[in-house]
């Protein structure tokens, strides 16, 4: 064996190996356990960065681990090559998206291989490869037939940069998820599917998923968000029509004194005709979002529209506007608003001088006389002798508490629950309402206006209607370069005229309709008859999922969505997707910056930054290499393009190899907790890696024959290999990876400290075979070399997985702490096998206990086993 440890060299030579023998391919076999290990693909955007340096690593160990234990492993990888990025790159470079996507995954591809990851690259796909997406088309015709996909003209989040439409969860901020640009609202007529009527078994489903994190499974609960309401129907003056909405507050329902409806509502629309000062607030209202989380934080802004509603109970009349924080969207495009309980519908009252009718009390009030009165600035007040009032001058949280009903006729002094129920009950025996269940998920806007995604499948005909398209694949064209100005499939008629009057849709689908079935595909990869085949029931569902939180209510919803569809086609025979889920924390590093004159700042990368810290770490100063000149420190973040802080994954891997790189990123922190880069640990990594190459060399390449009898001394450092190992195998299961690592780290520490004795030797020898298994799923390229120069076997991957030897683990002797009255006054030793009164007798002789007892009497012995003795005296 070479004296030196070379990556390089080595690395080449594992990788050629594992190519050479299929060492990952998959293939299904019914008699054997399968482990199906998926970690999210990436969008190949050019070059891998270290938080997909971070997740792969994190899914191959574990895939790894479980094909060590004997399991039938799938580790595929694959690519989510539609999106906007290629377009704007293909823009930026005068390339066909296609041209630009199929070099980039080329690139990361190597770069993926380079880092030893265990895929069976048999089952790679792409999906902007017809022979994958043309199955979602096929889908998605499915779902046509089905009544699950309609299109519907609906009020859409409008990206006026990349010239799409959003859904809701790619709004953030009032701002596009990848433009960033402001967003806004139009009406146009687009693609959706229904993923509401899979609402509340996507909601009942999450309390079977227990291998998931709470926290994602709580994001899920609230966006799908189930409430229990009542549907009522407020007339309109000198109208037949009526006004609906729902309402999980029916108890508050006497305290309406105005109505909101959407800008884009019919009744206000109607009224825009007459009054331009209405239109003109309708026409602003088109500016931002339609996101929930936008409205929480805009402006509240309303118009009257001249138009009076009639309340189902009193017949009283209230006013209707048109306010910019109802969509049209969501619900029926209306509100009924009570501004004593509601604190935004309260502010908009104040604003606009609208009356506030206090209807609820404090539950504590319940059985006493409530006034009302007139307070200061003239709001109104409840209030009760021997309390303060409350006075709607100010709101106040209270406001919003349920209670008991006042000033609500008969009825009053009910509870806000039995008000839910008796009004509900009311008005339904009058036809003016009902019970609803509802829920805040809305159906899933699948149509986007760009180039570089699947085409929707569907012809218009001639006569004005719609069909499914039967010959599939719709191709996209993609020898196409885009300018920015929209799509491009605008202008192309060889592409949407079909003939006969027949055009083709151009809309293309969200590039998340893509990502949401690729791991069931990669179970039937080269399946040409099928969205998939009998093999996917064998692989399915995935045992682990690997990928960041930021996809708990985009992509992992969908997925799951997905999957349901994909059963009730009878593709799969399983209800949920992923068992297990693993959300992986951020790599995070220093920032460093300037600011200029005009008060922006430049980023500087750490790299580039000098930096000196006193003896505990806390920073000094900090200065640019190049000039000498101070920068400033930004905090710790994200690494990031835009604030220069990442760090290039190859340039690792060139100059310490992807072992060094991969034992980096698992030993710094457990994987679902934030990593913060810290150049001092890679080179620490790279030593510990050179220091069991050290270990390793000069030991013959076969065990000595004959057996050795350890000494005393190498017996003790044996039960300490084992004690370590079972402390790993525990880690293992877990995912603590990092504590795995520090368990090898202490494993190499007890094998240097053995004399070159037969005994030391032959310890060492099943110490080496010990740590090269348990760090192979981690630096798998140079265990695998060791574990082959050492004689151990051809393949480590093939290998035992190392089980603890509990006779390792018993001692001869234990030492057991002696205390006098709780305090520690000696320490004796005993047989590991001794009786309890051995173990007292022992404890009472101690010199030491001895003096301390004197002449008291010792009223108790307390024993905790293998630990301490307690001798109470007085």
């Amino acid at each position: 064996m070479q004296n030196d440890y070379d990556p390089r060299t080595i690395e080449a030579a594992a990788q050629t190996f594992w190519e050479e023998h299929q060492s990952f391919k998959a293939v299904e076999d019914p008699s054997r356990e399968k482990f199906y290990c998926l970690s999210m693909f990436p969008y190949p955007s050019g070059r891998l960065h270290m938080g997909h340096v971070r997740n792969y690593t994190i899914g191959d160990v574990i895939a790894r681990y479980q094909r060590m234990r004997g399991k039938n492993v799938l580790q595929p990888m694959g690519w989510d090559a539609f999106g906007l990025p290629a377009e704007n790159a293909a823009i930026q470079h005068g390339i066909p998206p296609s041209q630009w996507t199929h070099s980039n995954i080329a690139y990361m591809k190597g770069q993926l291989r380079q880092l030893g990851f265990g895929y069976d690259w048999d089952r790679e796909l792409a999906t902007c490869d017809p022979d994958y997406y043309r199955w979602e088309q096929w889908l998605f015709t499915r779902l046509m037939e089905k009544g699950l996909a309609y299109r519907a003209t609906a009020v859409v989040n409008w990206d006026p940069v990349d010239q799409t439409v959003l859904a809701n969860e790619q709004v953030i901020d009032g701002k596009g998820w990848r433009s960033g640009a402001p967003i806004e609202k139009r009406e146009i007529e687009q693609w959706s599917v229904r993923i509401t009527d899979y609402a509340q078994e996507l909601l009942d489903a999450l309390d079977g998923l227990g291998g998931w994190p709470e926290q994602v499974r709580t994001m899920q609960r609230n966006w799908i968000g189930r409430s229990e309401g009542v549907y009522m129907a407020f007339g309109i003056e000198d109208s037949d029509e009526v006004l609906g909405i729902y309402t999980t507050r029916p108890d508050t329902v006497m305290g309406v004194t105005y109505m909101a409806v959407a800008a884009e509502h019919p009744l206000a629309r109607r009224a825009a005709e007459g009054d331009p000062n209405l239109a003109a607030f309708i026409e602003e209202c088109r500016q931002g979002g339609i996101s929930e989380a936008e409205l929480e934080t805009m402006e509240k802004k309303g118009h009257p529209l001249g138009l009076n509603a009639v309340h189902p109970i009193t017949d009283a009349t209230v006013p209707i506007y048109a306010a910019n924080f109802v969509l049209m969207g969501y619900g029926t495009g209306a509100v009924m608003s009570v501004p004593a309980h509601d604190e935004r519908d309260f502010h908009f009252a104040r604003k606009y001088g609208i009356p506030i009718r206090p209807v609820i009390a404090p539950a504590d009030w319940a059985g006493r006389a409530v006034r009302t009165a007139t307070g200061t600035a003239g709001a109104p007040t409840l209030a009760i002798d021997g309390e303060p009032p409350l006075d709607w001058s100010a709101w106040n949280e209270r406001f919003a508490e349920k209670g008991v009903l006042v000033e609500s006729n008969a009825f009053d002094s009910l509870t806000s629950q039995e008000a839910f129920d008796a009004i509900a009950a009311w008005l339904a025996e009058r036809g003016k309402g009902e019970r609803r269940v509802n829920f805040r998920l809305r159906d899933w806007g699948v149509s986007r206006q760009r180039y570089w995604g699947c085409p929707i499948p569907v012809v218009r005909t001639a006569d004005g209607g719609i069909r499914p398209e039967t010959d599939l694949p719709v191709r996209l064209p993609d020898d196409v370069v885009v300018d920015g100005s929209g799509s491009p499939l605008k202008r192309m008629p060889e592409f949407y005229e079909l003939g006969a009057g027949e055009t083709r849709e151009i809309d293309t689908f969200d590039t998340f309709f893509e990502s949401s079935w690729y791991y069931a595909r990669y179970c039937s990869a080269d399946c040409d008859t099928g969205m998939l085949d009998e093999r996917a029931k064998y692989w399915l569902p995935v045992d682990q999922y690997v990928g960041g939180i930021e996809h708990a209510v985009l992509h992992l919803l969908y997925a799951r969505f997905f999957h349901k569809l994909m059963r009730d086609e009878g593709l799969v025979d399983c209800d949920e997707p992923f068992t297990r889920l693993l959300t992986q924390g951020m790599v995070v590093a220093e920032t460093w910056y300037r600011e200029g004159p005009d008060g922006r700042k430049t980023w500087l990368n750490p790299a580039d930054v000098e930096v000196t810290r006193d003896e505990k770490g806390k920073l000094l100063h900090a200065v640019l290499k190049a000039d000498g000149q101070p920068v400033t420190f930004g905090g710790i973040e994200k690494m990031s393009k835009s604030k220069n802080n990442g760090v290039d994954p190859q340039t690792l891997i060139d100059r310490y190899g992807a072992d060094t790189v991969r034992l980096y990123t698992m030993f710094t922190s457990p994987p679902d907790q934030s990593l913060e880069w810290n150049d001092e640990g890679v080179e620490g990594a790279a030593r510990f890696l050179r220091r069991l190459w050290a270990l390793a060399v000069g030991e013959p390449a076969q065990e000595s024959a004959g057996e050795v009898e350890l000494d005393d001394a190498d017996q003790e450092a044996r039960r300490e290999l084992h004690a370590i190992l079972r402390k790993a195998l525990y880690d293992y299961e877990r995912n603590q990876f990092n504590t795995v690592v520090s368990g090898c780290m202490a494993m190499v520490n007890v094998l240097y400290k053995l004399d070159d004795t037969p005994s030391g030797r032959t310890l060492k020898r099943e110490g080496l075979a010990l740590v090269l298994r348990l760090l192979a799923p981690i630096a798998p390229h140079v265990t695998h070399h060791l574990w082959r120069e050492l004689g151990f076997g051809d393949d480590i991957l093939c290998s035992p997985w190392p089980v603890v030897d509990e006779e390792a683990l018993r001692q001869a002797q234990i030492e057991y702490v002696v205390q006098v009255n709780g305090k520690v006054r000696g320490k004796v030793e005993v047989p590991a096998d001794a009786a309890r009164e051995a173990i007292e007798q022992a404890a009472l002789a101690n010199d030491n206990a001895r003096r301390f007892i004197a002449e008291k009497t010792v009223r108790k012995v307390i024993l905790v086993p293998n630990k301490l003795v307690n001798i109470v005296a007085n």
